[in-house]
């Protein structure tokens, strides 16, 4: 049995929200017009979740998953979803795990038992358990050995030196080299319950369908159990420049990393003022750094930002790769800049600029039964999917004294982490 819960909440929301009895939230979306149906299943269960100890557990346990059940052997959904000419990946966050199935919609009968069971019933075989680890092992290095995952990783370090989303995802050598399968059951048997889950279905299947499919498939959920949890120490705001440097062999051209803390979700108004100021200064050519730090002064090789939106906290990136003898300069600079947006109103032109790009980028973003999947289970994961709408109603409502207010809040030119990389 299901509560139409919160049946469209909102007149402008395209989908349906439906509470199984269990717990499990479905939303749906019927598509008729694709022959496609895709199936994301969004679980509050990322790198966030993990006992201290027990770091990298959520993105290994996203690999275990694959592994199947009882009835449903290593590589059987695998070959399962490719003979019917689908397809499925998986990605862990600190936030979420999320697991997706695109296929033809006849046969979403045939292919989404598999996906339901191993999400519900994992095996998590000890057979498999060690050859596995030795594939993340081999992921954590071959991230280490990536120049611009390394300098990320140091920044957000130095930016959350006490909060969970300082730790990478995939965890430590030395950490994973420790855990067991029978703690990664525990951590699985705790969190892939219904209450922390959410099935998002977009395509050419009606809701009654969809209803009757999700019912069938995610009822036999795990056994509970509770694994300890660390406490979330909360982080102290930056009073001080927070520097790394790091010097890298064979390196080609340095790099220069710059963030801040920003709002979580439920400052969701606040991030987006800060995506657009994201977009005023390096959303193309004729943005404010890109025009002088790349076009005309022809400092830098290339100059970004962008704001990532977390439940808790979220992250201001501003990232350069540049000659090393340019690397003070070009943070001054930016430094500079950004003295400017506290003190000086951004023009209406600009401002309709960046009000456009993102519009139009976040229409890019739901042309697909898959993106629209995965903006609805990303939204009510870290709060409610009925935000994933509200995007370009909210960025058409800043005023230039609104964003002057968020640059001098959250983009301090005194108070910030900076890593930059150069050869040696």
């Amino acid at each position: 049995m299901v509560n139409l819960l919160e049946h469209s909440p909102r007149h402008d929301f395209p989908a349906q929200i439906v509470t199984l009895d269990s717990g499990l939230t479905l939303i749906h979306q019927y598509l008729p017009e694709t022959p496609v149906a895709v199936v994301d299943v969004w679980v509050r269960a990322g790198a966030i979740a993990e006992p201290k100890e027990w770091g990298g557990m959520a993105h290994f346990l996203e690999h275990m998953i694959f592994k199947g059940t009882k009835g449903i052997g290593p590589g059987v959904f695998d070959r399962m979803i490719e003979h019917k000419g689908g397809m499925a990946n998986a990605a862990t966050s600190h936030d979420y795990a999320h697991y997706f199935l695109t296929t033809a919609s006849p046969y979403l009968p045939d292919t989404l038992p598999y996906l339901a069971e191993i999400l519900l019933q994992a095996e998590i075989p000890d057979s498999e358990f060690d050859c596995e680890r030795d594939v993340v092992l081999e992921e954590i290095r071959a991230s280490n050995d990536n120049p611009d995952h390394l300098a990320f990783q140091n920044l957000c370090t130095s930016l959350y030196p006490y909060h969970p989303y300082g730790r990478p995802i995939l965890g430590e050598e030395s950490q994973l080299a420790l855990h067991s399968s029978v703690q990664m059951r525990c951590f699985h048997r705790t969190h892939y319950q219904p209450e922390k889950m959410t099935v998002v279905m977009v395509g050419d299947v009606t809701e009654k369908s969809a209803i009757a499919l999700v019912e069938k498939n995610f009822r036999e959920f795990a056994t509970r159990c509770h694994c300890s949890t660390t406490a979330i120490e909360a982080e102290p705001p930056l009073g001080q420049i927070r520097r790394k440097s790091l010097k890298i062999p064979n390196l080609g051209h340095a790099r220069l990393l710059m963030g801040w803390i920003g709002p979580g979700i439920n400052q969701l108004g606040d991030g987006l003022g800060l995506d657009l100021l994201s977009a005023i200064l390096t959303g193309g050519r004729s943005s404010r750094l890109v025009r002088e730090l790349r076009e005309d002064k022809h400092l830098v090789l290339d100059i970004h930002s962008s704001f990532s939106l977390q439940r808790e906290s979220s992250v201001f990136i501003i990232n350069a790769y540049l000659e090393p003898q340019y690397l003070d300069l070009v943070e001054q600079i930016i430094c500079d800049r950004l003295q400017d947006l506290h003190t000086q109103d951004i023009s209406d032109t600009e401002l309709e600029r960046a009000k456009r790009l993102l519009c139009h980028d976040y229409i890019f973003s739901t042309e697909t039964p898959s993106q629209l999947a995965g903006l609805y289970g990303y939204y009510q994961t870290l709060a409610s999917a009925e935000l994933a709408v509200s995007y370009p109603r909210k960025i058409q409502q800043f005023q230039t004294s609104d964003l002057k207010k968020l640059a001098q809040q959250y983009l301090s030119p005194e108070r910030y982490a900076v890593t930059t990389m150069e050869a040696g």
